[in-house]
């Protein structure tokens, strides 16, 4: 009956057939963007997929909050072991500054 629109693999939950972490599409839901803007982010993806993946999301809420979790926290980690130098710290601010002052 239902198709499979969400895979698990060994560094977490991906769409089936594909490289999109579900996290990804699930923090923007939680985020509040709808599942067409969602859509919108990935153009390879279709409105079934994006659609498909949030229901995998409300089924199985937990695990994929603990996987999100684990993958923020490896994340964290990561950054912590390897900061961004100086000089791209200050670059990525003046386009933050930049982009808030256009908005």
């Amino acid at each position: 009956m239902g198709r499979n629109f969400v895979e698990r693999r060994d560094t977490g939950f991906y769409l089936a057939g594909g490289r999109v972490p579900l996290a990804r599409l699930i923090r923007e839901y939680q985020h509040g963007e709808s599942a067409e803007t969602i859509r919108s982010h990935y153009p390879t993806l279709s409105q079934e997929q994006v659609n498909g993946a949030i229901a995998f999301y409300l089924d199985h809420k937990d695990e994929v909050e603990n996987d999100i979790a684990e993958r923020e926290r490896l994340e964290d980690e990561y950054s912590e072991a390897h900061p961004a130098p100086p000089e791209i710290k200050r670059t990525f601010e003046r386009m933050r500054q930049q982009t808030s002052r256009l908005s």
